[in-house]
């Protein structure tokens, strides 16, 4: 029988499957030692940052591939969240994982199916640098969890917690923006909208987003 405290997991692509059923795997990172202050590598582009600082809970249209230009530095600590075995969460969960491969992020999971408010605890009790949520049904948990927890940066990627905190931001685009049982989205949910290209892209937007200090908004995409 499964712990209900998972050894989190250090995520490659070929282990994307295993981990997200087992929730656990080997690491190579020690945690529990301090690292550098995350630091942004690069810019990003033209039509990124709006003209005017965006208000708190406010949409943006960033410009397309205006986040490419920009990555976490080396030894970023990120926590992958997980909840469901639905399409659009685990499309989620493979852009997670392989921009982590690629941008050199000391990535881990937490699959959070038993309990989200139990598995979101676990993430946080680990210290990362960034929570990245897949699944909608974390949304409804991360509302009640994340304003008392400011300290910790979460970034929601196809859907949005309703009045995020300035520690919580969003990605979405048309066919994505679940926002909680009962609250229904600003567009109309269709999980073919969650492809390969889009999540990509989304994860960068929204990392990127993080690592210039624009958070608490949602990011709307094409």
């Amino acid at each position: 029988m499964r712990s209900p405290r998972r050894t989190a997991a250090l995520l490659t692509t070929s282990t994307l499957a295993l981990a997200l059923l087992a929730g656990c795997a080997a690491s190579t990172g020690d945690w529990t030692k301090p690292h550098p202050t995350p630091t942004a590598v690069g810019a990003v582009g033209a039509g990124f940052i709006p003209s005017s600082t965006p208000s708190p809970e406010a949409t943006i249209n960033p410009a397309p591939g205006s986040w490419d230009g920009v990555r976490p530095s080396d030894g970023y600590r990120v926590v992958l969240l997980t909840a469901g075995t639905d399409a659009p969460a685990k499309a989620v969960a493979k852009a997670v994982v392989d921009w982590a491969k690629a941008a050199h992020v000391d990535l881990r999971t937490v699959a959070a199916d038993d309990n989200h408010i139990d598995g979101i605890v676990e993430a946080m009790d680990l210290k990362p640098d960034l929570i990245i949520t897949a699944g909608n049904d974390l949304i409804d948990a991360l509302a009640t969890v994340t304003a008392s927890n400011l300290h910790q940066n979460f970034l929601v990627v196809g859907a949005e917690v309703a009045e995020p905190t300035y520690n919580v931001t969003a990605v979405d685009w048309s066919g994505a923006s679940f926002r909680g049982e009962g609250l229904g989205a600003s567009s109309t949910f269709d999980e073919k909208s969650f492809t390969p290209k889009r999540t990509a892209a989304a994860v960068r937007a929204g990392v990127a987003s993080v690592l210039v200090d624009m958070t608490g908004i949602v990011l709307w995409i094409e």
